[in-house]
């Protein structure tokens, strides 16, 4: 896990980790953006330094196969098939967070799932 919105292509043609754009990547970059910048942590780049130190997400987003290569995923096989704009949001370091945690999440994120949906 991290705390990123990732959006398409999350690969590549020569299969490595760099910035594959999308023919509609500034809507990607805006929708990612607008889930981001309501949840400070996310937006801040940084958010998992404990467990990943080196890792940094502008502005809290990321282009997918800039992160990491994911061949076949699924938001770009939605994109490039069904027409589907579909982003991947990570909402945290932990994977696995403690039920008691629950309700931090949803303040941290209730603004930005907010403003998400506005973009419809």
């Amino acid at each position: 896990g991290s705390l990123v919105v990732n959006y398409p292509f999350d690969d590549d043609e020569q299969g490595i980790a760099i910035y594959s754009k999308s023919p509609d990547d500034a809507v990607f970059q805006q929708l990612a953006l607008s889930y981001s910048k309501e949840n400070a942590k996310m937006y801040q780049g940084s958010p998992c330094k404990d467990m990943y130190p080196t890792e940094y997400f502008p502005h809290g987003i990321t282009n997918g196969a800039q992160w990491y290569n994911v061949p076949g995923g699924m938001q770009d096989w939605n994109y490039l098939n069904t027409n589907c704009f579909e982003v991947t949001i990570e909402l945290g370091c932990v994977k696995y967070p403690k039920a008691d945690e629950l309700p931090k999440y949803w303040e941290q994120n209730r603004r930005s799932l907010l403003q998400f949906i506005k973009q419809v």
